[in-house]
């Protein structure tokens, strides 16, 4: 009997209770000339030029908004190199050689509590664009954009979920930076002038939700209003979507956003993104990633700084377990990341882990309509039917694009879920592109 599949299976207790790892400072730092959302960069040094950690050395263009590019180290700019990024290409990166000072640019500049406060919500939000705040759990959208809302924020979410196996990076955050996070969220409090901020989490974490209650029950929080809101155990709860109908029982229509119910949605890693830019002016120049799966002999989890490249890490986990055995690396969680075949890739501000596994060859079978996929889309999309019409050629581009597939969130529970052992995945995602042209 095909059943609604909404629990998927990933050992994270390999790096969840061990403590965060230093992760050294490599003598080469590469930062992407392009991303997902911007394609283009404008840049502002030379070969040959020295730069200061935290300085603006570039700017990525996107359809809509501008992204600065930040030097993770001080160092001297080399020029481009071509590596691997988190989207599976290989693209040109600007190439720094550290040289180990971390001397910071003259924009970093720390900010009392009262200065933090007195900001207005534009100030705020012209500091947050500058500093390049993005959603550090995966999505990569311009915080400065959510922050433009001209709709009352009456509630603020902050997703601790961490949704996918194998991923302990966030929990981490969350344990070992309590009062950094909370302080980051009395930041959000203040910026939206709002009066109510929950902290959600799955209730089989009850590690985290006793380290919050506690910390909530200092004196120094009771008048932050923040709570701790406990939501439902199945996969994607971590959507925004589906942490908003959990946490606070508002259905966010397809085309809304969230905004428009009086919801401000952040994770909570870029809640620390936040805290770091109001409080110092300061981008984020390391993050918390995980390092998991079983083709690694000792997974755990890091501080990073951002640009370094992934081979040092896996050879600080003690290298590759069963070497002989080809390996399927995943940057991001195993449900949403991207595979690669190589090592030969950089650290990016929004690489929440990199997971390794032996590849085995899993040969897929032909398609049996069983309609697993349809029942466990949380968006409701048809995935099997997208993919019999991405199979049929030509591809009939009008009925693409009334089947929708932009409603796709990219969970892969389609892939998952399938008793053919079909990537259905990948059909939708190409299907996307369709409905994108004219």
């Amino acid at each position: 009997m095909i059943k609604k599949t909404t629990k998927i299976h990933g050992n994270v207790h390999l790096t969840g209770s061990k403590p965060t790892l230093q992760a050294p400072v490599p003598p080469y730092i590469y930062l992407a000339t392009a991303n997902t959302r911007c394609p283009k960069i404008d840049i502002y040094v030379k070969p040959g030029d020295h730069v200061n950690m935290g300085q603006v050395i570039g700017m990525r263009q996107a359809a809509f908004f501008t992204q600065p590019v930040h030097s993770t180290v001080s160092g001297t700019y080399e020029g481009l190199e071509k590596h691997y990024h988190r989207s599976g290409k290989c693209v040109d990166f600007l190439k720094i050689k550290n040289d180990f000072k971390d001397t910071m640019d003259s924009s970093i500049v720390e900010r009392t509590d009262e200065q933090v406060k007195a900001l207005s919500h534009d100030e705020m939000t012209e500091i947050i664009k500058n500093c390049a705040c993005v959603g550090l759990g995966g999505s990569s959208f311009p915080t400065y954009i959510k922050f433009q809302t001209k709709n009352k924020i009456k509630t603020i979410l902050i997703d601790g979920i961490e949704c996918e196996p194998y991923v302990s990076a966030d929990k981490k955050i969350m344990i070992e930076r309590t009062d950094l996070v909370l302080k980051g969220i009395e930041y959000l409090l203040w910026a939206f002038d709002c009066h109510d901020a929950r902290i959600c989490f799955k209730k089989k974490h009850s590690d985290l939700i006793h380290v919050f209650q506690n910390a909530l029950g200092n004196p120094e929080y009771k008048d932050f209003n923040i709570t701790v809101c406990t939501v439902k155990d199945f996969y994607p709860q971590g959507w925004e979507i589906a942490m908003i109908k959990s946490a606070l029982g508002i259905d966010v229509p397809s085309g809304h956003l969230p905004s428009e119910f009086g919801v401000f949605n952040v994770n909570v890693s870029t809640v620390w993104g936040i805290y770091l830019a109001l409080k110092f002016n300061m981008p984020v120049f390391e993050r918390m990633v995980t390092i998991n799966g079983e083709g690694v002999n000792a997974p755990a989890n890091f501080n990073v700084r951002i640009g370094s490249p992934l081979k040092p890490l896996i050879d600080k986990c003690g290298g590759y377990k069963n070497p002989e055995i080809p390996k399927k690396i995943i940057l991001g969680g195993p449900m949403m990341g991207a595979s690669i075949t190589t090592d030969d890739c950089i650290l990016t501000k929004t690489v929440t882990s990199i997971i390794i596994l032996d590849y085995h060859q899993i040969d897929a079978t032909s398609c049996v309509r069983c309609g697993s996929c349809i029942l466990s889309c949380p968006v409701g999309l048809q995935p099997v039917t997208i993919m019999k019409t991405m199979q049929s050629m030509p591809v009939d581009k009008a009925k693409i694009k009334a089947l929708n597939p932009m409603k796709c969130i990219g969970c892969g529970l389609c892939s998952y879920s399938c008793t053919s052992n079909i990537n259905v995945k990948e059909f939708v995602e190409r299907a996307k592109i369709i409905q994108r042209l004219p």
